[in-house]
Formats: structure tokens, sequence, C-alpha cells
């Protein structure tokens, strides 16, 4: 822990941090100086100055590796050169060569290493009498090039990990949207459900409710009647809005193990909630029926259902045809009724033509929906036949 916190202030000061490797260079090169064959004795000044000097420039080596690197090397090579015998080994050159490779391309880093490796061993060959590929001069030389190798591969590790923890950002910013448009989507289908069941019972219930109202005194066999339609619609209504909602109470569940979905098996039973509220509904099939995928029933149920939800509502309507049509590809649904040319409109918020739009858009089909020019309102979902799943 208290190393992290150390990297962490360094990295805040980066002055500091390049002037490190210079403190230490200094220490040795006073160590250095103060050995001798009898022992120990009072450092050589002249040599900790030059070492000094020489590491002057790496107190800035972050900010400018390149000038850093070649006034460094002139410096050490200018010692080398005046002064051979006291001269020490050009550790602050290593030093800038090192920090040049991990802050440069490669290109730049190698050609600096090979011309500064060179030098040194050329200048200290010339002072020494020596060859300039043999013994101490040689050694010089893969200093420098050791020193520009260890820098391009921290440059290269560096590198590469900036590029694993920029996959990790973009492959976790990719899974935070696509859990958010997950949630979304989710958020929209079940408000879609409940919009459905809730508009659709509370319609009936409310048409019912009139019915009774009006009845209750001049007839009241009917009126009972409609009170009987309204306690059926109103347990329906609970039992969907108790399965709707319990899908949200159980997340793992696999998608064959939910609560049962209506389906146009069930279209009966709706038509018969609706002409319980005083709505007169027909029901025609054409073509061969056959089963459908259970999305796509899904699909055809709640646009009859929102179609038959805002008849009620809204057209002041007396008779509505539901046309079936079973098509080689697809599956066309119409919703006729016949009210007014010109319906008032009641208190609503649109949602219900949306969601039967997005409805069909799921599955792949399309919903027109408009008045007629001779009166009333038609609904048409055209929705792409696919095969139900045969059961194993």
């Amino acid at each position: 822990m208290q190393v992290t916190e150390m990297r962490r202030w360094l990295a805040r000061h980066d002055r500091i941090r390049d002037a490190l490797p210079a403190a230490v260079l200094i220490v040795v090169a006073v160590a250095a100086t103060a050995a001798g064959k009898s022992g120990w004795h009072a450092p050589r000044a002249a040599g900790v100055a030059w070492v000094a000097l020489t590491c002057v420039p790496l107190v800035f080596r972050s900010r400018w590796p390149l000038p850093v690197a070649v006034l460094t090397l002139a410096v050490d090579l200018t010692g080398m050169a005046l002064a051979p015998d006291r001269a020490l080994a050009p550790a602050a050159s290593l030093v800038a060569l090192y920090t040049l490779a991990t802050r440069s391309s490669r290109r730049t880093a190698w050609s600096v290493g090979v011309i500064a490796a060179v030098a040194i061993a050329g200048v200290y060959a010339a002072t020494h009498d020596e060859p300039l590929l043999v013994g101490t001069s040689l050694l010089r030389l893969d200093f420098a090039i050791a020193a520009t190798a260890i820098g391009d591969a921290v440059h290269s590790r560096r590198r590469h990990l900036a590029r694993v923890e920029a996959r990790a950002e973009r492959a976790e910013r990719t899974r935070e949207e696509e859990a958010r448009r997950r949630v979304t989507e989710e958020r929209v289908r079940i408000a879609r459900e409940l919009h459905d069941v809730v508009a659709h019972h509370i319609t009936l219930v409310n048409a019912q409710a009139g019915v009774a109202h009006h009845l209750m005194r001049t007839d009241p066999d009917r009126a009972y009647e409609a009170l009987a339609h309204i306690k059926d619609n109103s347990r329906s209504a609970l039992d969907e809005l108790r399965a709707t909602v319990g899908l949200l109470r159980q997340p793992d569940d696999a998608p064959d193990s939910r609560a049962p979905i209506p389906d146009l098996a069930d279209l009966e039973s709706l038509i018969s909630r609706v002409r319980g509220g005083g709505l007169t509904v027909t029901v025609a099939r054409t073509g061969v029926p056959r089963p459908l995928a259970p999305s796509t029933e899904l699909t055809a149920y709640r646009i009859i259902q929102e179609a038959l939800t805002n008849t009620h509502k809204h057209a002041s309507a007396a008779r509505t045809e539901v046309t079936l049509d079973y098509g080689a590809t697809a599956l066309r649904v119409t919703v006729t009724d016949d009210g007014p040319p010109h319906p008032a409109k009641g208190p609503g918020t649109g949602h219900g033509l949306i969601g039967m739009r997005e409805r069909a858009s799921s599955v792949g089909g399309t919903v027109t929906a408009g008045p007629r020019p001779e009166g009333g309102f038609r609904v048409v979902a055209e929705l792409p036949l696919s095969p139900a799943p045969t059961a194993l």
C-alpha cells in the first residue's frame, strides 16, 4: 500500500521523480571517488562536480527526453575526453537514453542509442589506447545498447497495457450501454403490457358501470347482468396484472416457465367481455387458420384488445368488426368500427396507437390506423407469419 501511495505521489511531482536517479548517481559518485586501494579517503571534488553537472539535465528528462539525452551525452563525452583518468562511467547518459526510449518513437530511440553507444565506446577507446570493440570499450558500448533496449521494452509494455486498458474500458462502456438499452426495452415492454391490461379492463368496467347505473331502476335484471360483467372483468384485470407484475419478481425464470400469456385462442373470451360492455363485435376469419409463433399471437391479441378499447373510449360506436386474414406470408388483422365521421376525442395519452405500432414492429410487422371516409375508424396490422415451435 505504501509503495502504491509513493508512486501516486511521484506521479504528481514529476520534477522530483525525474531527479531521483540524479541524486542516486551523485551518491554513487561520492562513494566511488572516496574509495581507493589503501582504503577510504576524501572524495574527489572535481569528479563529483562533473557527475553532478551531467545529472542536472536529468531533472527535465520526462519533459524533453531528446534534448536531455543529447546534452547529457555531450557533457559526459567532454568529461571523458578532458579527464580520461578521472572520468567515471557515463551513467547519466545511460539514464537519459533509457528515458528517451520510454518516451519517444522506436526509430528515434534506437538512432540516438546506437550513435551514443558508438560515441562513448569510441571516446573511451581513443583516450585509453584500446581497440573499439575490446574490453572496457565494448562494455561501455553494451551498456548504452542495454539502456536503450530496456527503455524500448518498457515503452512496449506500457503501450500494450494502455491498449488492454482501453479495450477493457470500451468493453465496460459497451456492457453498460447494453444494460441500459435492455433496461429501457424491458421498461417499455412492461409499460405496454400494463397499459393494454389496465386500459382495456378499466374501459370495459366503466362502460358496464354506466349501463348498470342507467338500467338500475328501469331494468334491474340487465343492470344485475352488467354488474356481473363488471365482476368478471375486474377479476380478469387482477389476474392479468398479477401475472404481469409477477414477471418482475422472477427475473431468473426461463421464458417457458413464466405465467401464461394470452393468444388468439383467448380471443372469444376477450370479445365476450367487450360485448358485455354493450358493444356489438363480430369476428371473421379468412384463409387457413393455423398456429403461429407465441410472439405473433400475443401481438395480434394485444392489437385487437387495444383497438376495441379505443373504440369503447373514443368512437361512440355501436358495432365493430374484427377480421383475421391468414395469408401465405402474413396475418392481416383488421378492426373496423361504425363510429361517427369525426368522433369526439375522450381524454387519453395517445400511447395506445404507439404501443400497437411498437408491438407490430417487434415482430417485424406494421400497423396503420385512421378514420374512414364514410365514418368510423380502422386499424390494420400486417404481421409476418412464422410457424409455431413444435413440442419435442
